[in-house]
């Protein structure tokens, strides 16, 4: 054999056992990532959403050709069990003033079945909309209102346990948040994926912080936000802060945006940061994930992995429902986000390429002219205050 041929064999056996290894590498990463997968689901709460959601009146049709994952993040003050959470722990929340529920993150993620692009679909959490069983509110206090009310009934009919009031009175606030996206969006919600605010302190810090970068700095003394120019890793109670701040350019849109593109970069540094594969980091997500997160039984964990690759890598668009004002005041003197309902459904079916008959309500508004025809603000909550709020945290991409 020639000195060429004996190269050229030589070369061709290397470049096989550089794929061969390339391929056990990613094999055994891959059977690592879902064992860890396995763990985290044996680690996760658990609600029997789906049974209470059967008997919503008027829902939209179940088979509309994709999976729609309502993802809320909430800021209870108890843990996934419904245990309240030790004081020390809510200050370094910053919550500790507070004693109500709300829901800060509201996104409703459609993965449809047949492989195309995911669409992640923001509600902003001052949405004006009818609540059952309460009033018209904003959306966002949908839970907790229904779930305070629910365990006051509760109290009152003798039952004492502290914890089963907390799981019975969340399930009903849950079924009331679902009905009202049902009702505002048109679409069926098939799942439901919850995490509170500590989850999310324990999990930016498990990941070592997410890496953003601010034109300028800030400061909201309502969130704790208190932030310099520049590039910066914020973790923990800032992080907490950094997606809560109030005071944004265009209010809920401009939060919105900051929180997606926040959302973006935490699932890629996730991902990214060895999680699966380094013990101590493996055990802190056990942890958060025990003590933050709750889903519906029937939910495949797998899904929501996929989509979380989906939204690192950018392969899920990201939208905000159509709004008519962002600076309306209510009959209480509440700022709130206003919409057209009509005109919200019709968005969401060209956005998800399909023309399904909007859902009747369930409820009647008390002022139906917030809800009637009027000119929208945009067809995608407000561009230039997008821009402007993904500008502010430039070094996300």
């Amino acid at each position: 054999m020639t000195a060429a041929a004996r190269a050229k064999k030589t070369a061709l056996v290397a470049g096989r056992t550089v794929v061969a290894l390339v391929a056990v590498t990613t094999l055994a990463f891959s059977g690592y990532f879902w064992t860890a997968l396995r763990l985290v689901k044996q680690n996760t709460n658990t609600t029997q959403i789906l049974e209470v959601l059967e008997d919503i009146p008027n829902s939209p049709p179940a088979e509309d050709g994709a999976i729609d994952i309502l993802l809320v993040g909430s800021d209870s003050r108890t843990d996934a069990q419904g245990r309240p959470l030790p004081a020390d722990v809510l200050r370094k929340l910053r919550t500790e003033g507070t004693d109500t529920v709300n829901t800060d993150t509201i996104i409703v993620m459609r993965v449809p079945r047949d492989g195309s692009k995911a669409s992640a679909i923001s509600i902003p959490r001052d949405t004006y909309v009818p609540i059952a069983g309460f009033r018209e509110d904003k959306i966002n206090s949908a839970y907790g209102a229904v779930k305070y009310l629910t365990a006051e009934r509760l109290r009152a009919e003798g039952v004492r346990d502290q914890e089963e009031r907390e799981r019975k009175s969340d399930e009903a606030g849950r079924k009331a948040l679902v009905q009202a996206v049902q009702d505002l969006t048109g679409m069926r919600v098939d799942h439901y994926a919850e995490i509170n605010l500590y989850g999310f302190y324990l999990l930016t810090q498990v990941i070592g912080g997410v890496r953003v970068c601010l034109k300028a700095g800030t400061s909201d003394p309502n969130s704790g936000a208190n932030f310099r120019a520049g590039e910066q890793v914020v973790s923990g109670g800032d992080a907490l802060s950094f997606v809560r701040q109030r005071n944004m350019p265009g209010g809920d849109l401009g939060r919105i945006a900051r929180q997606q593109v926040f959302m973006s970069q935490a699932m890629k540094q996730l991902l990214s940061a060895g999680t699966f594969t380094d013990p101590g980091k493996m055990n802190g997500l056990l942890d958060a994930v025990s003590k933050s997160v709750v889903v519906d039984e029937k939910l495949d964990l797998t899904t929501l992995a996929a989509q979380a690759q989906g939204l690192a890598s950018g392969n899920v668009e990201f939208a905000t429902i159509p709004v008519t004002s962002i600076d309306a005041r209510n009959e209480r003197g509440q700022s709130v986000v206003t919409v057209d309902r009509e005109a919200v459904q019709a968005w969401v079916a060209r956005l998800i390429g399909e023309t399904p008959k909007a859902a009747p309500s369930t409820t009647t508004p008390t002022s139906p002219a917030r809800f009637g025809p009027g000119k929208l603000l945009s067809l995608d909550g407000s561009p230039a205050v997008a821009t402007a709020a993904r500008q502010d945290v430039p070094c996300v991409d």
